[in-house]
């Protein structure tokens, strides 16, 4: 079955726009059974120099575009802006409705979160399926990239690895649907190391070439599993092997 995928961005830099023309290719290659149905972002033409570089691309593509302020959106609601462990203010409900009414025309089979800076009400990703990836193996570390890389470092930890994931009500909560692993070599820093002197170690960056390497090629193998309707036995579904294989013949 060719996968209808609707892509969900705020498009604010280059790695959601590398991932999205991962997709593209591979989709172009005949190496991933897809389709955009649609790309939605939570910018207008004229919010952002980068964002519209990026409307350009799709629009390029022949791919419907659909957009919607947030910005504009909450300012003519008179709303207040979301603030991280509090509940969406109100305006947001009227906001992810609107937001489904323009993208629903468009049927797609599931939805990928690219760098969309914004959180799903529960009505949402209800009625909606939707990927969103998290840099580490099913059960590691939480928390944003930087948080993992500290963890994994602090920890000794002797693998990591990239999961797509299932949004639901409860944030970064839903169930794995697919991951795929690889090795680092993390000594753990002596007692009283800060975070920033984590962050500028040599170890620090080498876990975080080695996740940002395979996050595209994981994507679109994990779309493809999605194409081709497998799931995990009991689990979520390894992808390590085909990540590898894709990154082996790019």
């Amino acid at each position: 079955m060719t996968l209808r995928v609707g892509w969900y961005t705020t498009a604010r830099g280059a790695g959601s726009r590398g991932m999205f023309e991962a997709v593209r290719d591979a989709i172009r290659a005949g190496t991933l059974d897809a389709t955009f149905a649609f790309v939605f972002c939570n910018r207008e033409p004229g919010e952002d120099e980068t964002t519209d570089a990026f409307f350009e691309i799709v629009r390029a593509e022949g791919i419907p575009l659909v957009t919607l302020s947030s910005v504009r959106f909450r300012r003519e609601h008179g709303g207040r802006r979301s603030r991280p462990g509090e509940p969406l203010p109100e305006w947001r409900e009227a906001y992810d409705a609107e937001v489904a009414r323009l993208v629903d025309v468009h049927a797609a089979d599931i939805g990928v979160l690219a760098g969309y800076m914004l959180i799903f009400t529960a009505s949402f990703v209800r009625a909606h399926r939707l990927l969103n990836l998290h840099p580490a193996l099913p059960g590691g570390p939480t928390g944003t990239w930087r948080e993992v890389i500290r963890d994994l470092i602090r920890s000794g930890a002797r693998e990591s690895g990239v999961m797509a994931h299932l949004a639901i009500p409860e944030v970064d909560m839903g169930p794995v649907a697919s991951f795929c692993r690889y090795a680092v070599e993390a000594s753990p820093p002596a007692e009283g190391v800060s975070d920033t002197d984590i962050e500028a170690s040599p170890i620090f960056a080498s876990i975080r070439a080695a996740g940002l390497r395979r996050e595209a090629a994981f994507l679109v193998a994990a779309l493809q599993a999605e194409a081709e309707g497998r799931r995990g036995q009991g689990g979520p579904l390894d992808l390590t092997a085909e990540v590898e294989a894709r990154l082996a013949a790019s």
